[in-house]
């Protein structure tokens, strides 16, 4: 994420000189794709890091959940014996 962040603000840089020295039109069409496509690779990864996060907390409430079930499950088999 650090690169991506990094590549992002160097193509910033770039494009602020661009339009300060007034370099051409080519450089301008090819750094607008540039920062369109890091943006998408930005938007796709953070999606996808959401999504296993939000996962991952679900997991770990399953695995609460489940040993909270045996927890009651041998208080129930000791009331039982008893």
């Amino acid at each position: 994420m650090f690169t991506w962040c990094a590549i992002l603000f160097s193509l910033g840089i770039l494009a602020f000189l661009d339009s300060l020295f007034n370099m051409g039109e080519i450089f301008r069409r090819v750094n607008s794709v540039l920062f369109l496509l890091i943006s998408l690779g930005l938007l796709i990864r953070t999606t996808t890091k959401q999504k296993s996060r939000r996962q991952e907390s679900l997991e770990k409430k399953v695995f609460s959940l489940e040993q909270q079930v045996r927890i009651l499950e041998q208080g129930e088999k000791k009331l039982a014996e008893y």
